[in-house]
């Protein structure tokens, strides 16, 4: 059996895939019916995966370890021809649209196809190649420089990622010098993040305007494939969340500070959940694995044959360590219709939620993979969060198996965070809506920006005069700020898709279940909007959703003693 380590990795030859490429395109132009067009895309297709199954290789082994030379130079190659790739994707896009037989190919390859490729069309320009190439390297910067801290604390060198746990210790001294010494590294290097942002934004906006538009945003919404609704729906979603979310986080946040017995809770503070600890996994990485495998293999049969397919070949790369970039994602390899996760255990919960988390990504994936159509493995990212976010709630049953007596923590902590996480989710959403839609504002502007959203979405928020925080500069530890613009609102609105699921699994679990497969083996061949109703949910748009979901969360949570845990 082929693993992981053993996955091949071919560099693209870009002249040779544009001079194969557009041979096929030709026939593609040339074909006088919908059958010698149809092998014309598989053709593409295979191509297309060849050049996905290298980038993705790259990615991964890069991110496992900043300091490969190999790899690290391998992606910067990728940073440049990326956009190179997609200007042949987009002219495959071009003559697929206006194709004779369009309606034939429609009947065979579905319609979402031609509008994931009316949306590429729309977001891309041959002149903007050498800015989308400077916008990759960019994003990698600062890829590089989170990757980078090397953080003296406790005696040890530490990454951002290892400090984690000290930030939720029983000892508030503890607490507030492990803040300390993680914003510390940011406020030493503020300069940086504020170049690395400022010349992103600047560049994302002469893409705009290359493309005809008046800002960023749209081109943001185009990228990220929002069909059916637009920045003016997202905008009544954050409200909602304002009125209705807002003011339940602030009583959370003060039922914590009543159990963690503090007159007054600080950021320090908002990392320990219990004042007897939080729920930690009782055992090291290779147990919560081994319990993972029981777990899934409880779970499905389906989901016990994905496990055993990532655990097979190697799949996961999960404890956080020296030259390893922060957080955690899945990809999917597509020549070997692999999955792959990534993360940063540190020994909290955390983990526990790396591995329901990504795999609902990987599961899903995993899914999907022989749908037939690569455009369709993966949906709009609104909607493959709901796999991920969901999964959490699916495995509750479990959760005793790595928890054992702080079970009952672990649910309040996690059904909590979900609501507590939503003002939050859709602050980083407003921010990056304000900030395209006035590309000329400086660094200061910024920070002062965010500090305005932190005290309408997080009016409980104080950071006990830590001054990089005080001056707003939080939001520069969200990654998909930096990398991937316009994505974070999708988890807020998968969360309420989620809570839709926690929901219905306590109600009716099998139904709820068949409604989850059926959602994950559709993969992207259907918008977010079509996608949820297959999967007999609500739409986060709808006025009244959020009110809907919340009523049976906070039963639950109002049930619980959470002085006692």
């Amino acid at each position: 059996m082929t693993t992981f380590k053993d996955y091949e990795y071919k560099r693209p030859d870009m002249e040779l895939l544009r001079t194969e490429w557009n041979k096929h395109l030709a026939r593609f132009r040339q074909a006088d019916s919908a059958n010698v067009q149809d092998v014309e895309i598989r053709e593409l297709n295979r191509l297309a995966n060849n050049f996905t199954t290298a980038s993705n290789l790259v990615y991964i082994r890069s991110s496992i370890d900043t300091s490969d030379a190999y790899y690290e130079k391998q992606r910067d190659y990728f940073n440049e021809i990326g956009p190179e790739f997609d200007e042949l994707n987009t002219a495959f896009y071009k003559e697929l649209v206006k194709s004779p037989f369009r309606e034939e190919l429609e009947k065979r390859w579905g319609t979402q196809l031609f509008t994931i490729a009316d949306q590429k069309i729309r977001s891309f320009s041959a002149e903007a190649i050498p800015l989308l190439q400077q916008e990759n390297k960019l994003a990698s910067e600062y890829a590089k420089l989170i990757a980078s801290a090397q953080i003296e604390f406790d005696g040890k060198t530490l990454t951002l990622a290892q400090l984690g746990p000290y930030t939720q210790s029983k000892d508030r001294k503890t607490r507030k010098a492990a803040n300390e010494a993680r914003f510390g590294f940011f406020a030493e290097h503020k300069n940086d993040f504020d170049e690395i942002y400022q010349k992103l934004v600047e560049v994302r906006h002469q893409i705009a305007r290359i493309l005809g538009y008046q800002d960023f945003v749209e081109v943001g919404y185009l990228r990220m494939n929002r069909i059916g609704y637009d920045r003016e729906m997202v905008k009544n979603f954050r409200e909602q969340v304002k009125t209705h979310i807002v003011p339940l986080a602030t009583r959370l946040y003060e039922r914590q500070a009543s159990r963690i017995g503090v007159d007054r809770l600080t950021f320090h503070d908002e990392g320990l959940n219990f004042i007897t600890g939080n729920a930690i996994p009782k055992g090291d990485a290779d147990w919560v694995i081994e319990n993972g495998k029981k777990m899934y293999d409880e779970l499905s049969p389906e989901t016990s044959e994905f496990f055993g397919f990532m655990l097979e070949r190697h799949l996961m790369d999960l404890i956080a360590k020296k030259g390893k970039e922060g957080g955690g994602y899945c990809t999917y390899i597509d020549n070997y219709a692999s999955p792959f996760i990534f993360s940063n255990f540190n020994g909290t919960s955390d983990d526990i939620d790396v591995l329901t988390h990504e795999a609902g990504h990987a599961f899903q994936v995993y899914s999907s993979r022989n749908i037939g159509v690569p455009e369709y493995i993966w949906p709009t990212s609104e909607a493959a969060e709901i796999h991920s976010m969901s999964m959490e709630f699916f495995a509750w049953p479990w959760m005793d198996q790595f928890f054992e007596d702080d079970t009952e923590k672990y649910k309040f902590s996690h059904l909590s965070s979900a609501l507590l996480f939503l003002p939050y989710g859709v602050a980083v959403d407003e921010f990056q809506h304000m900030i395209y839609e006035n590309p000329g504002m400086t660094p200061a502007d910024r920070k002062a920006a965010w500090k305005k959203l932190e005290s309408e979405y997080l009016p409980h928020r104080d950071y006990e005069g830590l001054e990089y925080l005080e001056e707003g500069g939080f939001w520069q530890r969200q990654a998909h700020i930096y990398e991937i613009p316009f994505y974070y609102i999708d988890y807020c609105l998968a969360q309420i898709c989620a809570l839709q699921f926690w929901k219905r699994s306590r109600e009716e679990r099998e139904a709820a279940w068949a409604d989850y497969l059926h959602l994950c083996r559709l993969g992207g061949s259907l918008p977010f909007t079509e996608l949820i109703k297959e999967a007999n949910l609500l739409s986060p748009f709808e006025d009244g959703c959020i009110e809907s979901v919340m009523g049976p969360i906070i039963e639950w949570l109002d049930a619980v003693d959470d002085r006692s845990l």
